[in-house]
């Protein structure tokens, strides 16, 4: 008999032998018909594996993430099946799952359109329903190599090639198809019912652009249909929120073919990004932060002696001055060193919290960048704390509570992960522990919900990652929490302690917004963009309903100005209905219209965005009062 420890803790006892599909089966009738895979002590499973030793089991169904992972790899090898069936010659690349989906890569003589991807999809649902089983076959690489060269599939050769000499190499089959592939697989293709491909875009293979251009199709797929046509309905509300389109509707920014990466930023972009950067600075004043700006090309010693040079070099940009090397900075940390540099420093001063809303360039490939998503300049909103060791677990969570007010204000939630250390780091193993634990206890004493991304730290420091998650439901990396005991090491930072003798600060590297840019597009698909009235850049539209109201108008919009509050006239000869749509269109928080009645009694008639044919009236001062309180309370509608 075989001892298996489930993910509850329960232990079953099997005979030796027993697949999985068996022992989901033997725990109850409904998980055997809903298991897809499993896990075996942490490693991914077929059901058709056999328990021939004690092990911690876990089945995996449609209800989990990883069962949906197997489902979408399988749904791949149903799509690579359907393309070789009708067009056959094509050869394969890869197709892994994705988020929310999976895709594969194509060599074809023939190049796809959307009306081929219907053709597709309808040969998926024919082999689907075909029920053909995943067949695992497990060969030697001689094998292997033999069989997809035989079939000309010179990428899966070279993938067998490259693998190392102790792998285990194995091929899946289903009906008249064959790929390499580790697995797991779903038991057959009768389990695919709710899928839908998507798009064709160029993927290089293997992600080099010296490689051949390949074909991809991006696809998705769902345990259940109402599942898949809720994912759709978001991604066309997505289409709707993108905020490269509102960008340009909203003439907010844009993004041109003599600068790509690098946004221009129009009149009404500028009010909206300066009230962010206001509301950044009056936050940090609060909590005891000072401001610096630092220069944005400096010597390549720096970068050297930063570890960046090393560590960064490929995303980074270069020049000469007077024949030395120089770079334009990718980060903003060296530069806070320099400054610390500048006058000594005693245990009474620190901590030491400095900010920075620095302009940073980053090289990014052409095919990554994605509006004000993935740019190749930004402004971080940085910031470095220096701090005493006994200091490190309260300023780790001061950070933790602005970044939390940040978003709160901004109605966003957020997920939370520690990332740990790097293969390509710095540092010693008990550096690296030490801040690790340090990150775990402020984490664990806020009682803050948090899940490990192993390896995914940076460079000098393990870091606590927060990633919004918008009204539709996606996740997006914008806070982060970096604790540094390299950086003071290697630009001999120092301290006079209450000995008088020196010491090493411990630092600290965080973003709020974590690129302004980035935050931006964010903020604009989260409000589609009807920005909260204290964001908007402009919160007042007078509506005259006749030549003749005008002047009332403006002597209202000139009141408001007064008051801050960014308002304007609408004096085009156009019928007043007309204006009121054009004020919805541009989203504009507040259209007060103006005729015979209001310029006598001195009052407006109020229609708040998204609120229909309200036109409320009120006196001037209660509506000045309103929105006053509004913008001051930073209310949102999300």
């Amino acid at each position: 008999m075989v001892k298996v420890t489930l993910k509850d803790g329960s232990v079953r006892e099997v005979e030796q032998g027993t697949t999985l599909a068996g022992l989901a089966a033997s725990i109850s009738r409904g998980l055997g018909k809903a298991a897809v895979a499993g896990k075996i002590n942490g490693e991914d499973k077929d059901l058709s594996y056999p328990l021939n030793e004690d092990a911690e089991v876990e089945i995996l169904t449609l209800d989990s993430d990883e069962g949906l992972k197997v489902l979408r790899h399988s749904s791949s090898h149903l799509l690579a099946q359907a393309v070789q069936n009708l067009f056959p010659g094509t050869k394969l690349g890869i197709g892994p799952a994705i988020a929310n989906g999976f895709y594969y890569d194509f060599d074809s003589e023939h190049v796809f359109t959307p009306e081929d991807l219907e053709k597709i999809e309808t040969e998926m649902h024919r082999l689907a329903k075909e029920d053909y089983h995943y067949e695992r076959r497990e060969v030697s690489r001689p094998e292997a190599l033999d069989f997809f060269t035989e079939r000309e599939e010179k990428y899966k050769v070279e993938l067998i090639e490259d693998l190392p000499e102790e792998a285990t190499i194995s091929m899946y089959t289903q009906g008249n198809f064959t790929d390499l592939c580790a697995g797991p697989h779903i038991p057959s293709t009768g389990k695919i019912k709710a899928f839908k491909l998507l798009n064709l875009a160029g993927a290089y293979w293997r992600g080099n652009e010296k490689n051949k251009m390949l074909q991809r199709i991006y696809a998705t797929s769902w345990a259940k249909q109402a599942d898949l046509d809720d994912y759709l309905f978001k991604m066309e509300e997505a289409k709707r929120r993108d905020h490269r389109k509102i960008g340009l509707e909203l003439d907010l920014f844009s993004l041109h073919d003599e600068g790509p990466g690098f946004p221009f930023f129009h009149p009404k972009g500028m009010i909206l990004r300066n009230e962010l950067e206001d509301f950044w600075r009056k936050e940090h004043r609060k909590r005891g932060y000072s401001e610096i700006r630092t220069p944005i090309i400096l010597n390549r010693s720096l970068w050297e002696q930063s570890g960046h040079w090393d560590h960064y070099k490929d995303n980074m940009y270069f020049t000469k001055i007077d024949d030395m090397d120089y770079a334009v900075k990718p980060m903003n940390c060296p530069g806070g060193m320099i400054m610390y540099k500048t006058k000594l420093r005693s245990y009474r001063d620190l901590p030491l919290r400095v900010g920075e809303l620095g302009l940073v360039h980053r090289h990014e490939l052409s095919g990554a960048l994605h509006g004000l998503l993935r740019v190749r300049n930004f402004t971080q909103d940085d910031a470095h704390i220096f701090m005493l060791p006994s200091q490190i677990k309260e300023e780790i969570i001061g950070v933790i509570d602005l970044v939390d007010y940040f978003y709160k204000v901004f109605g966003f939630k957020y997920n939370v992960e520690l990332s740990t250390r790097p293969e390509d780091s710095m540092g010693s193993d008990e550096a690296w522990e030490m801040a690790t634990n340090a990150l775990k206890d402020a984490l664990e004493t806020k009682g803050l919900p948090y899940t490990i991304n192993p390896g995914d730290g940076a460079f000098y420091g393990p870091k606590i990652d927060f990633h919004l998650q918008d009204c539709l439901g996606r996740t997006w990396q914008c806070g982060t929490i970096q604790l540094d005991f390299q950086m003071p090491e290697k630009f001999d930072l120092t301290y006079i302690g209450e000995d008088g003798q020196k010491h090493r600060p411990v630092m600290i590297h965080r973003v709020v917004y974590g690129s302004i840019e980035r935050f931006i597009a964010l903020l604009t698909e989260q409000y589609a963009g009807a920005f909260p009235t204290w964001l908007a850049p402009v919160q007042v539209r007078l509506l005259p309903i006749s030549e003749k109201h005008q002047a009332y108008a403006k002597e209202v919009a000139s009141k408001l100005i007064d008051l801050e509050i960014r308002a304007e006239v609408d004096e085009r000869r156009e019928k007043i209905g007309y204006k009121i749509r054009e004020a919805q269109t541009e989203k504009i928080p507040f259209a007060l219209v103006v005729g015979d009645q209001e310029a006598e009694s001195g009052s407006v008639a109020v229609r708040r965005y998204g609120q229909g044919n309200s036109g409320e009236k009120m006196s001037l001062d209660e509506f000045i009062a309103m929105i006053k309180e509004e913008i001051a309370s930073k209310k949102t509608l999300v």
